[in-house]
C-alpha cells in the first residue's frame, strides 16, 4: 500500500508538472514511457535472478529507490530533471514487485489466487490514495510538498525491514532452493502437455495483459485531463474523481482472486476484459456523473482480471513465480508506458477526447481469453 501510495503520486502530480514547466501532452507521454520502462524492464530480469537466488532484502532497497525518485521529482526543475526523478522511483518498483509477488505466494497457504488479490489490493487501495493524497495536501501547496512523503518511505522500509527478517528465516528453515521449495505446488497441478501449448496460452494471457493496460493506460495517465477538459473542473476536483476509479480498481482486485480459485481463474480473466467493453464504449457519450459511475463500474470489473492472470500463469509455470511475476507486471508496466506515450501524442494532434474513443476497443480482445485451457487440479 505504502510503497503503490508514493508510485502513484508521480502520475497524481502530472497536471502541476504540466503547468509548472509549461509541458504538452506528448512530453507527459515520454514521462510517463520513461517511469513505465525503468518500472518493467528490470523485473523480469531480477524475477529470474531471484527464482535462483532469493533476495529478502531486495524490498527495502526498492523503497530507497522510490524514496530518492519522490525526493527529485518535487524539486526537478526542467523536462530532463523530472525524466530522471521518474526513472529512479520506476526502479523502485522494478526492485520490489518480484520478490514481493514470490513471498506472497509463499505465505498463502495454497490460496494462492487470495493471496495474490491481498497482496494487489493492498497496492491498488496505496496507488488510489496518491492522488487523494495529492488534491488534499500537495494541489493547493505546490509540487514541492511530495517531499514531504518521503516519510511513507521511512515507514514501510521499517516494515519491510519486518517482512524481510521473516522472509529470510523462512528461507533457512527450510532450506528453500530451487529443487526442492515449489514441489508441492508442482504436484498440485496436472500438465497442459506440451511445451507448445504452455508457450501459446501464456501467449494468450500477455495479449490479455496488452488489452487490459492499454486501455488502464488511458485511464490512470490522462483521466484527469480529460475531466478537465471536457467539464471544465478544477485540478482538486478531477483528482477526486481519480481517487475513485482508483478505489473502485482495489475493489475488483480482491474479489477477483478468490472468485477465481473458487470457480476458476479462465472465467474470471474472460468476464473481466471482455465485460468491459460495453461500458468503456459508453463512457466518451455521457455526462460528469455519468462518466465517474462508469469510471467506477469499469474500475470494479476490468481490475479483477490482473491477479487471476498472475496465479494462472504461476500455475502454469510452477515454480517460476518471481520470473512469471516480474514478467507480468513488467509487461503491465511497459505497456502502459508506451501506450501512454502513444495517447499523448494522439492527444496533442486530435484533442483528449479522441483517446478515450479509440481506447474504448482494446477490451474486445477479451474475446480471445475463450482459447485458455482449464488448468486440472489432481
Amino acid at each position: 500500500m505504502f510503497n503503490d501510495t508514493l508510485q502513484n503520486m508521480v502520475q497524481a502530480v502530472y497536471p502541476m508538472i504540466k503547468d509548472s514547466l509549461a509541458l504538452n501532452f506528448s512530453q507527459i507521454g515520454i514521462i510517463t514511457l520513461v517511469y513505465q520502462m525503468s518500472s518493467s524492464i528490470f523485473q523480469p530480469i531480477i524475477g529470474a535472478y531471484t527464482d535462483r537466488k532469493p533476495q529478502p532484502y531486495s524490498l527495502p532497497i526498492g523503497m530507497l529507490f522510490t524514496m530518492s525518485g519522490i525526493l527529485a521529482l518535487a524539486f526537478a526543475s526542467d523536462f530532463v530533471h523530472v525524466l530522471i526523478a521518474v526513472f529512479v522511483a520506476g526502479v523502485g518498483s522494478s526492485v520490489f514487485h518480484p520478490e514481493a509477488s514470490r513471498l506472497a505466494h509463499i505465505a498463502s497457504g495454497g490460496k494462492h489466487g487470495l493471496a495474490q488479490s491481498i497482496f494487489q489490493v493492498g497496492g491498488n487501495f496505496g496507488g488510489s490514495l496518491g492522488p487523494l493524497l495529492a488534491a488534499l495536501f500537495i494541489a493547493p501547496y505546490g509540487r514541492q510538498n511530495i517531499g514531504w512523503f518521503a516519510i511513507f518511505a521511512l515507514i514501510c522500509i521499517m516494515f519491510m525491514l519486518y517482512i524481510s527478517r521473516w522472509y529470510k528465516g523462512i528461507l533457512l528453515r527450510f532450506n528453500m532452493n530451487p529443487e526442492t521449495k515449489h514441489t508441492n505446488t508442482a504436484q498440485s497441478l496436472q500438465p497442459l502437455g506440451s511445451q507448445r501449448k504452455t508457450i501459446f496460452t501464456l501467449g494468450i494471457l500477455l495479449v490479455l495483459i496488452f488489452s487490459k493496460y492499454v486501455y488502464m493506460a488511458s485511464l490512470t495517465s490522462y483521466y484527469t485531463f480529460y475531466l478537465i477538459e471536457k467539464f471544465g473542473i478544477t485540478i482538486k476536483q478531477s483528482q477526486l474523481y481519480l481517487f475513485a476509479f482508483l478505489f473502485a480498481v482495489a475493489l475488483g482486485t480482491f474479489f477477483g482472486g478468490p472468485i477465481g480459485d473458487r470457480f476458476g481463474r479462465k472465467y474470471v480473466i474472460w468476464f473481466s476484459i471482455l465485460g468491459t467493453a460495453p461500458f468503456a464504449l459508453l463512457m466518451p457519450h455521457v455526462g460528469l456523473a455519468g462518466t465517474c459511475m462508469l469510471s467506477i463500474v469499469i474500475g470494479l470489473i476490468l481490475s479483477s482480471a490482473f491477479s487471476a492472470i498472475l496465479v494462472y500463469a504461476q500455475e502454469l509455470v510452477p515454480g517460476k513465480e518471481g520470473l512469471i511475476g516480474g514478467l507480468f507486471f513488467g509487461l503491465a508496466f511497459g505497456i502502459a508506458g508506451i501506450a501512454s506515450a502513444i495517447f499523448g501524442k494522439i492527444a496533442d494532434t486530435h484533442g483528449i477526447e479522441y483517446v478515450y474513443h479509440i481506447a474504448a476497443f482494446m477490451p474486445l480482445l477479451g474475446l480471445i481469453a475463450g482459447f485458455l485451457p482449464n488448468l486440472k487440479r489432481r
